[in-house]
């Protein structure tokens, strides 16, 4: 099935698709444009102008071997760009090496890392090659590269500045001609000044910062994102979506995505594997709930906030007077009952009780 053989469909809402509605415009453009940069950028879809400027600064960096810091929230894709920076440089027919330094144990990263020798510390029970020597003459991505222990700091910007380095247990020097890609959803001069990373290290690795913005900030990409993920999860689970509602698409425009394309891609999955038929269903009211402490919480207000704040101001004007021709339930058009029941369900308390 093609990618841009999609089907809007308007079950959801007969006046979302109105002419005058200038989310659909955005939704209907982006179906007829081309859907990706696959061929070209591995993997990263999208066609909107700060995904563009990201693309152009890949394009600049990956000619040379200048260290590259990729800097953005979790989610953002900054594993595909690091993957991209290799695959469009000099050295694409060598290998690329991961390492996500928040994944292992401070104890274990430094023999991940650089490597042992056999009898090294308890439990070396064989020699073994490090992450940065097996990248040798390609590149190597550290990810989550702020997780990376203090003592461990000084080590690498020795790599950085001479390409040298020992294996634990080991005396003997070994050099390297590796090009590094380091990424990290922290702020590290915040942690320079806490005394939690190297300025040094910090300037070494920031030689070409690249930043990767988050999805809220390019939701034109996002019915692109959809119709890419619905397809994945289609050809995994062997099953044919071809149709997605416009409210449906709407509300996932709409979102702030907290959890950026990886929050995505595995709602869409879900919804893949939930929906019944040919047409994507979506649960758009678990999105509009969702809220992830730490994520600009003052934009991911949830419909029950703005609930909870409405029914406040009510019953402030109607100086908490619950029933009768000017009490809140008249003014916000519901019973008593329902009232209560919400103030209760809210967390509404009278001032004075």
């Amino acid at each position: 099935m093609s990618l841009n053989s999609f089907t809007l469909l308007d079950v959801d809402d007969p006046n979302s698709q109105h002419p005058g509605n200038p989310l659909n415009s955005v939704i209907l453009e982006s179906l007829d444009e081309p859907l990706h940069q696959e061929n070209e950028f591995e993997g990263i879809v999208g066609q909107s102008a700060a995904l563009r400027q990201v693309l152009q600064l890949v394009e600049t960096v990956a000619k040379g071997n200048s260290t590259v810091l990729l800097l953005g929230e979790t989610g953002t894709g900054k594993g595909l760009v690091a993957r991209a920076i290799h695959n469009r440089s000099r050295r694409r027919d060598r290998t690329f090496v991961k390492l996500n330094c928040a994944a292992i144990p401070s104890g274990l990263l430094e023999s991940e890392l650089f490597g042992h020798e056999r009898g090294a510390f308890t439990g070396a029970i064989a020699q073994k090659t490090g992450r940065l020597e097996l990248a040798d003459d390609g590149s190597l991505f550290l990810d989550e590269i702020g997780d990376i222990p203090l003592e461990l700091q000084p080590k690498l910007l020795r790599v950085l500045q001479e390409r040298e380095f020992e294996r634990l247990g080991s005396t003997r020097t070994k050099t390297v001609d590796v090009r590094v890609i380091a990424a990290t959803h922290r702020d590290l001069e915040d942690m320079i000044l806490k005394g939690q990373f190297r300025s040094d290290l910090y300037y070494r690795l920031n030689v070409f910062p690249i930043f990767i913005p988050p999805l809220r900030e390019r939701p034109e990409d996002i019915p692109l994102l959809v119709r890419h993920f619905v397809e994945l999860a289609g050809q995994k689970m062997d099953k044919t979506i071809d149709t997605i509602p416009s409210g449906t698409m709407e509300a996932l425009v709409q979102y702030r995505w907290p959890g950026n394309i990886r929050e995505l891609e595995n709602i869409i999955e879900r919804a893949v594997i939930l929906s019944p038929g040919s047409v994507l269903r979506v649960a758009c009211r678990d999105l509009r709930s969702r809220v992830t402490p730490g994520h600009d919480s003052e934009k991911l207000q949830t419909l029950a906030d703005v609930e909870r704040e409405h029914i406040r101001t009510i019953l402030k004007e109607t100086r908490w007077v619950l029933s009768g021709p000017n009490g809140a339930a008249t003014r916000l058009g519901i019973n008593r009952s329902t009232l209560y029941f919400r103030m209760k369900k809210l967390g509404i308390v009278r001032p004075w009780s």
